[in-house]
């Protein structure tokens, strides 16, 4: 069995280092990934690390990055959890990085200490990061999320299930229900799990996790659940079974009440409420593999999160993804939304793109010649010349915050002649808008979604 697990481990292992490899040369954050060495108690032995950005928020929120088997904090905060690192730049949270120490480098989400609450096990080191967090910081309690990969996400069920007080909110990417990967053996896998061949009803699900914190009456957290349909390593029946679990947990039948297909080979369902912010969301990704998360999918994980400024989008009505009246304004170089970066609706706040994530900071209201977003009109500086920067303004109907969305796809500012421009043709996040003279490149072209 344990050299059954090792091979197991080793193939996670490679699969996953690639990734990390691609992406290990990008430039160091402003600030930097801190060990913290005495944090409380921590019976198995875990490593905790935690990134303070540069500026951070009056109350920030704070996320739980948990690492997949043979990752480790580095790995993941330099690799394909980098987008969690670029947003807390952005928005100003806080991120703890537990690290597991054992062979394998796996989190225990098995044996008895670490399905209980306060049992012992990796949760209880966990949650002793959480404390330390606050302790030091002034963390908004409202908004401390978790987030895992692979092992990490099955932590991430497990402490979400074992801590629904503390945590609002949670995204798993390739995970399995929590409980589902327990054994007696004191082996810290589970062939039966992995394999997808365990099936519960909604009803034993939910009463597995209940019995991680006995006596628990309040809400459980939202639910974000990612699988993709061709995994082999946590089969893909276990991403239904999470949805079963999470939905009984908080009180929800097995219907969604929204369906749809942000890209070609996503679907996503949502029950409860049917906004980006959903009570359980699922996305599964057709013919993909152990590999999760893919470039671009963290935006949506970091809207359902509330990391995105602290910004609840507005309620939808059902069957649709942005509220009555609004559009989002799509580059069609880049693929990105137009963007009120942290949700700033301070006079002068330029926009940029930013991967689509259906928040509010990415809503615009048309209404006759004006564009509008958090209450303040799409501007353009008066006398503007080529180059200028866009901007956000109090409303006046004056001429530089009139607009026309021409057949081309082109957004025209009417006082200037000039066109909203992505500037120097540039296609990733953060990218600025400007001003310039119509030429009715990609660039400058635009659509409405």
């Amino acid at each position: 069995m344990q050299g059954k697990l090792r091979a197991l481990l080793l193939a996670v292992a490679l699969t996953l280092m690639a990734a990390v490899v691609l992406v290990s040369m990008r430039p160091a954050s402003a600030a930097g990934l801190t060990r913290v060495t005495s944090f409380g108690n921590n019976p198995t032995g875990l490593n905790m690390y935690i990134y303070v950005p540069t500026a951070v928020a009056p109350r920030p929120a704070l996320l739980v990055l948990v690492h997949y088997c043979g990752g480790s904090a580095g790995g993941i905060f330099n690799g394909n959890g980098h987008d969690y690192v670029s947003a807390a730049d952005r928005y100003g949270f806080i991120i703890v990085l537990p690290e597991a120490t054992r062979s394998g480098n796996c989190f225990d989400v098995s044996t008895p200490a670490a399905l209980q609450r306060n049992g012992g096990g990796d949760s209880t080191g966990i949650m002793s990061m959480v404390a330390y967090a606050r302790a030091n910081h002034p963390i908004d309690a409202s908004r401390i999320v978790v987030s895992g990969f692979s092992s990490g996400a099955m932590m991430t069920n497990v402490l979400a299930a074992q801590y629904p007080d503390v945590f609002s909110a949670a995204s798993a990417f390739s995970g399995v229900p929590a409980g589902c990967f327990a054994t007696t053996n004191g082996s810290l896998w589970n062939s039966q799990c992995s394999g997808g061949s365990i099936s519960r009803t909604a009803q034993q699900w939910g009463d597995l996790a209940r019995a991680m914190y006995p006596g628990y009456t309040g809400r459980y957290p939202r639910m974000q659940l990612w699988h993709g349909t061709t995994d082999t390593t946590l089969a893909y029946p276990n991403f239904g079974e999470q949805i079963k679990q999470w939905t009984n947990l908080n009180g929800l039948g097995q219907t969604p009440g929204f369906t749809d297909h942000p890209q070609s080979s996503w679907t996503r369902t949502r029950y409860g409420s049917t906004t980006t912010q959903a009570t359980v969301e699922g996305i599964s990704i057709a013919g993909v593999g152990h590999q999760l998360p893919m470039t671009g999918q963290l935006a949506y994980a970091i809207a359902f999160l509330g990391l995105d400024g602290g910004t609840t989008p507005t309620p939808t009505p059902s069957g649709s993804t942005t509220p009555s009246g609004a559009t989002t304004l799509v580059g069609v170089a880049s693929g990105r939304c137009l963007d009120v970066p942290g949700s700033n609706s301070a006079n002068g706040t330029q926009p940029a793109i930013w991967d689509c994530h259906g928040g509010a900071n990415q809503q615009w209201t048309v209404t006759g010649q004006t564009i509008r977003s958090l209450g303040k009109c799409l501007d353009a500086p008066l006398n503007a010349t080529a180059g200028v920067k866009a901007q956000l303004w109090d409303c006046t109907g004056a001429a530089n915050q009139q607009w026309s969305l021409n057949a081309d796809g082109t957004i025209r500012n009417t006082q200037s002649g000039l066109c909203l421009d992505v500037n120097r043709a540039a296609t990733a996040n953060g990218s600025t808008v400007i001003l310039w003279t119509c030429t009715s490149a990609a660039n400058q072209r635009w659509t409405r979604r």
